[in-house]
């Protein structure tokens, strides 16, 4: 009998034991719990898409029109995540804006977008600044505007290095053997057309240029300028800022604004 009443004892204390360590596990897991940095500003698009055979639609308005199909969906995704990231945002904005500093997962979410948006610590020491340059730099782009510049620059999708290189904007790159090197690229020339595996790379690089090349700093002003006049915030209307993407200069800026207007992109 007392064998029994000590096994139905120690029974009771396993059975506690566990319910108690049960009990500590999830409170640690809460207590130590830090909201999933990259989902919440993960603006990256999810999917691989490899460049169609654009040359071997032969008719004009086929070939466009499949090309603007690719393209629309994936710059609207890009578009909707980046904004998602300007919420959450304004959210840490506001937190710092009432108390005067960040905490928990705004603080981390911080330090996330300044690697992402290359505001580094060393230049803008501030967190008041820091936020001000980071809603200048995560922001959408008209799509219009996208559309001109990898039509212009891609020739369609049906130049060589769109082909050969998932390249749709002209986009650069410097370290050897980081794309293909331009057949008329000048002797003392160190550049490369940079390479991608995917649509998906080309559009992503093309948006980080934009939104945080020095060169387009101006254009970035006149975004924040223009956002809250969605009847101005156009592609037509933004191109005008966009004289340094070219060597062409105001006639790239024009033909941009001839292919936006004459295939109707917005």
């Amino acid at each position: 009998m007392q064998k029994q009443a000590s096994s139905y004892l120690l029974g009771i204390g396993l059975a506690g034991y566990a319910v108690l360590t049960f009990s500590l596990v999830i409170f640690l897991s809460s207590f130590f719990h830090t909201a999933p940095i990259t989902s919440a500003l993960d603006d990256e698009l999810s999917s691989t898409t490899l460049l169609p055979d654009f040359k071997s639609i032969k008719i004009t308005k086929t070939r466009k029109q499949e090309f603007l199909g690719l393209l629309r969906p994936l710059i609207d995704e890009k578009n909707q995540k980046l904004l998602q990231s300007r919420e959450r945002l304004l959210k840490l904005k506001a937190e710092f804006d009432q108390t005067g500093e960040l905490t928990g997962v705004n603080k981390r979410n911080l330090e996330v977008m300044r690697r992402k948006y290359n505001v580094s610590e060393e230049t803008y020491p501030e967190i008041e600044r820091t936020i001000a340059v980071l809603l200048l730099r995560v922001d959408e782009i008209p799509p219009a505007m996208v559309l001109a510049q990898a039509a212009a620059e891609s020739g369609w999708g049906t130049s060589r290095f769109a082909e050969e290189a998932h390249n749709l904007f002209g986009q650069w790159c410097y370290t050897p053997g980081c794309g293909i090197v331009p057949a008329r690229r000048s002797a003392n020339a160190k550049h490369e057309i940079q390479k991608f595996n995917s649509v998906e790379e080309s559009i992503t690089a093309y948006y980080r240029n934009i939104n945080t090349h020095s060169a387009y700093r101006n254009w970035r002003q006149m975004r924040a300028n223009l956002r809250k006049e969605p009847e101005q915030f156009t592609g037509s209307n933004m191109v005008a800022a966009l004289g340094k993407y070219s060597e062409r200069g105001d006639a790239y800026i024009a033909e941009l604004r001839t292919l936006i207007r004459s295939n109707r992109l917005e």
